[in-house]
């Protein structure tokens, strides 16, 4: 049996047609289904569903074999546990950035230039911190998980660190983006166990996959 862990939302929505190129369907829509491991049309191949920030758990301790997770949770992962995954593939699916941002108004350039501390709210704590150390920036974090953009508007913080999208969030609460970190994509990792014991029908899965992202170029 192979066990593929995915989280709901965009990420499983934009990972189904890539499933279907590798001639697996999935039984249930997770949003109509309480079950949180599904079947497919083949029988050795199941989805679990798990928090996106869980997948490279369950893939690294072999609760699940695959997983597909954004750079931004591998990576934040990653400097909290350690190695224990391989990144095979770039998805090129649930496509973003990882981003500053400030409230309209903020002289965030004039703040970072004084070399002053800077009140930091995110909950990619180790890729913020990472980041403005390059800088050579000092900062406080904040760690939220959500409404990351309260943060701002009430005083918690000078800035965030979040994802963007289309900005439009943002924008609605007089947010304003002032510099790209990185951007994100989603990957397909594998747990380094599984690809040895069950190497054959990983590495077919895995073409199927590389397959399907060759026709979309």
């Amino acid at each position: 049996m192979i066990t593929l862990a995915l989280s709901k939302g965009r990420i499983f929505e934009d990972t189904l047609p890539l499933l279907r190129a590798a001639g697996i369907e999935v039984l249930e829509d997770p949003e109509k289904s309480r079950k949180l491991i599904i079947g497919t049309s083949r029988p050795d191949v199941r989805v679990v569903l798990v928090r996106a920030s869980d997948v490279p758990t369950y893939v690294q301790h072999g609760g699940a074999d695959l997983g597909v997770a954004g750079l931004d949770v591998l990576l934040e992962a990653a400097a909290d546990h350690g190695g224990g995954l391989y990144r095979l593939l770039d998805l090129g699916i649930a496509r973003c950035r990882l981003s500053v941002a400030v409230r309209e108004g903020y002289d965030y350039a004039a703040t970072v230039k004084q070399g002053s501390r800077l009140k930091v709210a995110t909950k990619y704590t180790h890729l913020a911190r990472q980041f403005f150390a390059s800088k050579g920036v000092h900062v406080d974090l904040v760690k939220l998980y959500g409404s990351m953009e309260l943060a701002p508007l009430t005083g918690l913080a000078d800035a965030i660190v979040d994802l963007v999208s289309t900005g439009s969030t943002l924008k609605a609460n007089h947010l304003v983006e002032v510099e790209k970190i990185m951007d994100i994509s989603a990957r397909l990792v594998v747990n380094p166990a599984a690809l040895k014991l069950k190497r054959e029908p990983l590495r077919a899965l895995v073409e199927a996959f590389e397959a399907a992202l060759g026709a979309q170029a």
